[in-house]
C-alpha cells in the first residue's frame, strides 16, 4: 500500500515538474507580455517581437498554432487537372499527397504509409490506380483505402485473417477548393469553411458571383511563376496589406495608381485584410482586352481588390483577371512564392489571340513582385537587430498590417 502510495506521488511530481518545464520552454520561446502589446489600439500598439521571425523554435510552434490549426492554402487545383495526377507538398515538415481521384474531386492524405512509415510520393505523377507504396508495395485506391498487401502472410499469401486492412487506411485530411484555391485544416477543428469564406464572399458579391466562379479559368502558358525569397512568410502578407510603400517600392505603378487612389479593407471577422483600387485600367494590346465577369457592378468597374486571406494566401481580383499568390513557409527565414493568373473563360486564358496580352500581363505582375521581395528580405535582416523589437504603426496607413498581427497574436495565444 505504501509502494503504490509512493508511485503515486512520485507520478505527480513528475507530472508538475514535466508541465512547469513545458511552461518555462513555451515562455522562452514567446513573450506572451509583448504579445499583448499587438493587440492594443493601433496607435499604442507594437508589432509582432522578433522572435516570432527569427526563433526557429517559434516556427514549430506557429507551425501548430497557425499552419495545423487554420484552414491552410497549399496548391490550387488547376496544377492537378487529370484523373490521377499528385503532387507531394511539405508542410513545414509534415509531407502531403495532393491528388485528382476519379470523380474529379481533389483530396489530400498525409504522405505516409500505414505500414512501416515510408513516404509514398516524392514527385509530382500521374498514378493509375493506386498509390503504391516503394518499400513493400502496399497499395491504396485513390479514396485511401488500403487494397493490396503483398505477401503479408508469408511468399505469395497476400492477405490475412489476423489483419484487417480497413483498418490502415491512408489518414486524409480536411480539404476545400474554393476558386480554384486548396484549402486545408491539417487538425481538423476550424470552423466550417463555408463560415470561414462566407465574409470574403459577402463583400466581393459586387464584383463575383457563383456564376462568374465557374467561368474563372487559369492560363496555362503565361500562368504560373515561383520566387524563392530569403524571408520568413510573415513580411509578404504585411506588406500586401498595405499600399503604404507604393511611393517608394513601386514608383511606375504609382504612377498608374497611386497611393490616394487606393482604401484600406479589414474583414471582420478577422479572417483577411488588404487593399483595394480606385482606378484599374484593363490591360490593352491594339484594339485587344480580356473578356470581363458578366456580373460585375458597373459601379465598381474601376475597383480591384488586394486581399490576403490568413495566414498565407494573397488574392487579386479584377474586372478581367484573378490571380492566387500564395506562400510555401519553407525555413524561418525562406518562402517558396507561387503565382497562378486566371481570366474569364478559356478565349482570355488559353486563346492565341491574347497570348501576347497574357504574356505582358504576367510579366508586370512579375516584375511588381520581385520590386516586392527588395522590400521583405530588407525587413528580414533589420529583425536580426537587438534594439529592434515590434515597432509600430501608422495610426492611418497600416490598419490592415496591424490587423494581420493582432490575428497571429490571438491565433498563438488560442
Amino acid at each position: 500500500m505504501t509502494e503504490i502510495c509512493c508511485s503515486k506521488i512520485m507520478a505527480m511530481i513528475f507530472f508538475f515538474v514535466d508541465q512547469n518545464q513545458k511552461n518555462t520552454k513555451l515562455s522562452e520561446i514567446i513573450d506572451f507580455e509583448k504579445l499583448e502589446r499587438v493587440n492594443k489600439p493601433i496607435e499604442g500598439a507594437n508589432g509582432l517581437p522578433n522572435e516570432c521571425y527569427i526563433n526557429e523554435n517559434y516556427l514549430k510552434y506557429e507551425r501548430d498554432k497557425v499552419f495545423f490549426n487554420k484552414w491552410t492554402v497549399i496548391g490550387v487545383g488547376s496544377s492537378i487537372p487529370k484523373v490521377g495526377d499528385a503532387i507531394p507538398y511539405n508542410l513545414l515538415g509534415i509531407p502531403l499527397i495532393i491528388l485528382r481521384d476519379k470523380n474529379l474531386d481533389i483530396r489530400v492524405f498525409h504522405n505516409v504509409c500505414s505500414h512501416r512509415g515510408y513516404k509514398l510520393l516524392d514527385k509530382p505523377c500521374n498514378l493509375r490506380n493506386v498509390i503504391r507504396c516503394p518499400y513493400h508495395s502496399w497499395s491504396y485506391d485513390f479514396e485511401g483505402n488500403l487494397v493490396a498487401t503483398p505477401h503479408i502472410g508469408g511468399l505469395n499469401v497476400h492477405n490475412s485473417e489476423k489483419f484487417k486492412k480497413n483498418k490502415s487506411k491512408l489518414k486524409s485530411i480536411k480539404t476545400k477548393i474554393w476558386m480554384d484555391i486548396i484549402f486545408v485544416n491539417i487538425n481538423s477543428n476550424e470552423i466550417k469553411f463555408d463560415e470561414y469564406i462566407k465574409p470574403l464572399e459577402q463583400r466581393w458579391s459586387k464584383f463575383i458571383n457563383k456564376d462568374d466562379q465557374k467561368l474563372i479559368t487559369h492560363s496555362e502558358d503565361y500562368g504560373y511563376f515561383n520566387l524563392e525569397v530569403k524571408s520568413n512568410w510573415k513580411f509578404a502578407i504585411e506588406n500586401y496589406c498595405e499600399s503604404y510603400h507604393l511611393p517608394t517600392i513601386h514608383p511606375e505603378l504609382n504612377k498608374v495608381s497611386n497611393i490616394n487612389d487606393h482604401y484600406h479593407i479589414q474583414g471582420l471577422p478577422n479572417r483577411f485584410a488588404g487593399q483595394g483600387s480606385k482606378k484599374y485600367n484593363q490591360p490593352i494590346k491594339g484594339n485587344k482586352k480580356f473578356k470581363t465577369f458578366p456580373n460585375w457592378n458597373k459601379d465598381w468597374c474601376k475597383n480591384s481588390e488586394y486581399v490576403a486571406l490568413f495566414p498565407n494566401v494573397m488574392i487579386g481580383l479584377h474586372i478581367d483577371h484573378f490571380y492566387v499568390f500564395w506562400l510555401e513557409p519553407l525555413a524561418m527565414n525562406k518562402t517558396k512564392e507561387h503565382m497562378q493568373m486566371y481570366y474569364v473563360g478559356n478565349n482570355s486564358a488559353n486563346g492565341d489571340e491574347l497570348k501576347e496580352l497574357r504574356k505582358e500581363n504576367i510579366r508586370f505582375w512579375k516584375e511588381v513582385m520581385f520590386e516586392d521581395i527588395k522590400a521583405i528580405e530588407g525587413m528580414q535582416e533589420g529583425r536580426n537587430s537587438i534594439v529592434y523589437d515590434g515597432g509600430n504603426f501608422s495610426p492611418v496607413m497600416d490598419r490592415p498590417t496591424h490587423q494581420f498581427h493582432k490575428w497571429v497574436s490571438s491565433s498563438l495565444m488560442e
